[in-house]
């Protein structure tokens, strides 16, 4: 397991952030897996240059339009990056030149020691880029300039990121089940996670994380070891009052990226908020296993037969595309649940663990494709040939047909449906290939 470096895009607002982020999103390879359900306003993405991969963050999304926060919250994100990111990108204006917030900024990265590429974006012409001898004065290196709109100069600063960042690190991977515990602040993390210590009564060690701040915490429950992964436990900065999404999404990538399962925490009486959502899409787009557990359930009166049936439809109807992501309730006040947490989380560990015999996934293509036809396409009908499992965590199945790219989406959705079903993978995201064969008729 790898942990991938960070770079996140900061710079005050109409600078251009958003559209390098898009820039570079496009260029090469960016986003690798840009499935349904991910949203267009995204915040982050998997960018990869030169063979290198990297997580990164545009902070252009946090910025709210009312002027009296916007300067305040510009010095936040960049309090943020600089603690949390092990690169800053940081855009500047190339026709207006260095501003006071410019400066302001530039300072506080001179005193992280932290690596910092200035970008002076709108160069779009010659002139524009011959002023960017300018930026020399925040003190931060060779400025690049850039025009993010049209792509110029793109790649020489992709060229720069890379030369800045540090190795890629391997994460020790000890055999022991990894839980990253996740979710908006005050749903009862800290809570979730003491009650769990506490429970087991066999606190192992506190081991450092591999991201300053995080305890990557080893306990034993019936038996068997786990690391949780607490974000429940680092604090907001005392200077972060309103970039609470910003740093939310940060330290969420960093947990994510290097557990096992991920569980989910939700207020029982709030719901699944917007908040919760994206998290579910970072996690989706990691292809990590994930469950959802609902907090404060104790809270929730007059409980009666249906009630948990129905809030569980009513949480999915929000979210379809995660509809394979199963549901606990929970009390981490009256212990009620907790360790039960951890027991389905190996439970969804062992399903994404499994690999299924060549022979038997050519069984289930065949009986799935008698079941339902793929339709034809401008009188052309699809084969199937066979099938196969390439990986596990997640499970990744290469299916071989005559015309892969006149598959509908429908379509593979109901060899996914199908997959879950017949070998049980509740929790567990799949990973389809459709890769061509031709017919030897």
């Amino acid at each position: 397991m790898k942990r991938l470096p960070v770079v996140a895009i900061i710079g005050r607002p109409n600078v251009g952030k958003s559209t390098l982020f898009n820039r570079i999103l496009r260029r090469r390879l960016a986003v690798v897996d840009d499935q349904p359900g991910v949203t267009r306003d995204r915040l982050y993405g998997l960018a990869e240059w030169a063979g290198r991969e990297f997580h990164l963050v545009d902070t252009g999304g946090f910025i709210p339009d009312s002027d009296d926060l916007i300067n305040r919250l510009v010095r936040e994100q960049a309090e943020i990056a600089i603690s949390d990111a092990d690169l800053v990108l940081f855009v500047t204006d190339s026709r207006v030149g260095p501003t006071d917030l410019d400066e302001d900024i530039a300072r506080k990265l001179q005193r992280s020691k932290k690596p910092v590429i200035v970008i002076a974006n709108k160069a779009d012409n010659e002139s524009f880029s011959y002023d960017v001898s300018r930026f020399y004065s925040l003190g931060l290196g060779e400025p690049i300039d850039v025009a993010a709109n049209s792509g110029y100069n793109t790649g020489d600063m992709l060229d720069a990121v890379i030369d800045k960042l540090p190795e890629t690190e391997t994460i020790d991977e000890t055999g022991k089940l990894r839980i990253a515990v996740v979710g908006r602040p005050n749903v009862g993390k800290s809570s979730f996670v003491n009650l769990l210590c506490g429970k087991t009564r066999q606190i192992v060690t506190d081991i450092p994380g591999t991201t300053r701040d995080s305890i990557d915490t080893e306990i034993i429950a019936d038996g068997e070891k786990y690391i949780l992964i607490d974000t429940a436990g680092l604090r907001r900065k005392s200077k972060v009052k309103e970039n609470v999404e910003f740093y939310t999404t940060l330290r969420t990538l960093r947990s994510v990226e290097r557990c096992d399962v991920v569980v989910l925490i939700i207020e029982a009486n709030e719901g699944l908020l917007h908040q919760d959502i994206q998290v579910l899409e970072q996690v989706h787009e990691f292809r990590k296993a994930i469950l959802i557990a609902v907090n404060k359930w104790d809270l929730i009166e007059d409980k009666e037969t249906n009630t948990v049936r129905d809030y569980e439809a009513s949480v999915k109807g929000k979210i379809p595309t995660f509809s394979y992501i199963p549901m606990i309730f929970i009390s981490a006040l009256t212990g009620q649940r907790g360790v039960n947490v951890l027991r389905l989380c190996k439970q969804i560990d062992e399903r994404q663990s499994r690999r299924i015999q060549t022979s038997e996934m050519n069984r289930f293509i065949e009986e799935t494709v008698n079941r339902q036809h793929p339709a034809a396409v401008k009188g052309k009908h699809i084969k199937f040939f066979y099938a196969t499992q390439t990986d596990i965590k997640p499970p990744t199945f290469v299916l071989f047909c005559n015309y892969p790219k006149l598959l509908q989406k429908q379509y593979l959705k109901y060899i996914e449906n199908r997959l879950r079903e017949t070998y049980d993978l509740e929790g567990v995201p799949i990973r389809l290939k459709i890769k061509a064969r031709e017919s030897n008729r």
